[in-house]
């Protein structure tokens, strides 16, 4: 047998589409308009509004512009909505680049470390290939986000405000990629030359920490912290480090909460602790670790959250059957096997194991809409900015949550009596490639 296209199959093919009225139709249709407009189910979209039962935000949404930093624009939130309660203010923002500068540099330490422990391996191992391909780029985890916190603290987004750069990483990665390929290369030599890594690695870092000050700013050591409540009412903190200020200002444990993720493949079970190897940021840090349970935990675990007054932090497959404009995301709502006449269906599972799928995004559940007793849709702050949507808040439908919904990050004292004894268990590690170790 062979597997070479010939004419005769071809033209057999090309019979049947001149034949099919359908396909027809949709080419004329396609041809000459989007598919996602031609797709779109129009049902659905006009079943869908943005009202909710429980909803948290009184704040507005932020934009991580031109970057990959949703993860700690998220994360960041996450402590906002708290600050703003407790301080009973009108808006605050974190300053995102001020995590997102040492995020780059201890990614580039850890990427730095795992290239004198790997150096024995030949360039094309799958791992060393792997890490190579992106030494540090944007993207993130929750446990990342708390490794980073509790080392570097927090600030306000006055003391470190935002650059050209870290609304636009392109450009900034670009080099450092260079730069730590190039360390890649020197450390590996050093290894196999007898000589000191350590000199040499202190050496790049020095040069990543002046890359990274030239297009993100030197983040501060101390900040004067003062604001204004709602009532207008002055008020001030004084001079803080930011350490101080976020054992001062963050009324939330984070230690205390715990990744609570949906892998249905048979190769983690409902249960299990998993990790991933050489996944992270901070050396010496906190790992990251997921707990893995069906969505309906899940699903229940953000409903506790949200019905006690807690925002929830998030990652799932953005792009997945999402209207960009209305903010809507519903499992059915582009037709796609409707205009194409073909059946395109995949489990969560075999989505995940064939490449179809992987967590790429994070974001803060915001709210709710419980309808007998059941959660019907989802209110979801976003950081794409105010321009779209319901001012950068997203509406997801209940049905879109199952397949696209990765992992929430919830207290650990919210779970039930077996999962809270399965945070003892030794994890499974996956490797670095594996879906669960995409990062949003």
């Amino acid at each position: 047998m062979t597997s070479a296209l010939h004419t005769t199959q071809i033209d057999a093919w090309r019979m049947s589409f001149v034949d099919d009225k359908a396909a027809r139709l949709a080419q004329n249709a396609v041809t000459k308009t989007s598919i996602n407009d031609i797709a779109l189910d129009r049902a659905i979209l006009t079943s869908i509004d943005t009202s909710m039962s429980v909803q948290l935000d009184t704040w507005k949404v932020s934009n991580q512009k031109k970057s990959g930093r949703c993860w700690l624009f998220a994360g960041l939130s996450f402590l906002k909505t708290h600050v703003i309660n407790e301080l009973d203010l009108e808006w605050f923002e974190f300053s995102q680049n001020y995590l997102h500068f040492y995020d780059k540099l201890e990614k580039a330490n850890w990427f730095l470390t795992s290239m004198i422990e790997l150096a024995d391996r030949p360039l094309d191992d799958r791992l060393v290939e792997h890490m190579l391909h992106d030494p540090a780029g944007d993207g993130g985890q929750w446990d990342m986000f708390v490794s980073l916190v509790d080392k570097y603290g927090v600030v306000p987004q006055y003391a470190m405000p935002e650059t050209e750069s870290s609304s636009a990483t392109n450009a900034m990665n670009h080099n450092l990629m260079t730069l730590l390929r190039r360390g890649a290369r020197d450390l590996r030599n050093a290894v196999a030359g007898g000589k000191s890594v350590d000199a040499v690695r202190q050496a790049i870092m020095g040069d990543v920490y002046k890359l990274l000050s030239i297009h993100l700013g030197t983040p501060p050591t101390s900040f004067i912290w003062q604001w204004r409540d709602k009532q207008k009412a002055f008020h001030r903190g004084g001079e803080m480090t930011p350490k101080q200020f976020a054992e001062h200002i963050i009324d939330v444990k984070l230690d205390d909460y715990i990744c609570v993720v949906n892998d249905p493949r048979a190769t983690s079970p409902y249960g299990s602790m998993l990790t991933v190897d050489h996944l992270g940021n901070v050396v010496g840090g906190r790992p990251v670790a997921y707990l893995n349970a069906p969505a309906d935990t899940l699903r229940s675990l953000v409903r506790k959250s949200l019905e006690a007054g807690r925002a929830c932090w998030f990652g799932c497959d953005v792009g997945k059957q999402f209207d960009r404009t209305t903010g809507f995301w519903d499992a059915r709502l582009f037709d796609y096997e409707g205009v194409y006449g073909v059946d395109m269906g995949l489990t969560k599972a075999e989505a995940m194991e064939l490449g179809e799928t992987a967590m790429n995004h994070a974001m803060l559940f915001t709210g709710i809409d419980i309808v007998d007793d059941k959660p019907r849709r989802y209110r979801v702050e976003n950081s794409w900015g105010d321009e779209r949507s319901d001012k950068g808040f997203d509406t997801m439908n209940d049905s879109w949550f199952d397949e696209h919904v990765f992992e929430v990050t919830v207290p650990k004292a919210d779970l039930p009596a077996d999962l809270l004894a399965a945070l003892d268990k030794e994890p499974i590690v996956l490797p670095l490639w594996d879906p669960m170790g995409s990062l949003a």
